[in-house]
């Protein structure tokens, strides 16, 4: 997929709703967080960085949807920010995949009546 700026802003849409999903799965910490979206999403999201992770971490925190705890980390005796979803995060989740779902289906109907332009 090209790099332009339709990609960047389709990518920037669902960003937030991907760290969801991946904090839905397990109560996770944000380096696991970069590793995770790097390694299944890289080649079509680029590679994920802190100064763009953790910005949408707190927003996300900010507005309610995920909640952080602090634990001590054992690695270097420092401490880690494990983030999890609150009842408000699940319900904005479910809400994001239903529309998700629906946008596609409509999307892909207008898709589909271009084939022609596919290589």
């Amino acid at each position: 997929m090209a790099d332009s700026k339709y990609s960047q802003q389709f990518k920037k849409g669902s960003f937030e709703m991907i760290l969801l999903c991946l904090i839905a799965k397990k109560e996770t910490y944000g380096y696991e967080i970069i590793t995770e979206l790097n390694e299944t999403g890289g080649k079509i999201f680029g590679y994920a960085k802190e100064g763009t992770i953790y910005p949408m971490l707190y927003r996300l925190q900010d507005a309610g949807l995920v909640q952080c705890l602090i634990a001590p980390s054992q690695a270097n005796g420092g401490s880690k920010k494990y983030y999890s979803l609150t009842d408000k995060g699940r319900e904005t989740l479910q809400e994001l995949i239903s529309f998700w779902r629906s946008y596609t289906v409509c999307v892909e109907s207008f898709i589909d009546t271009v084939k022609d332009l596919e290589a």
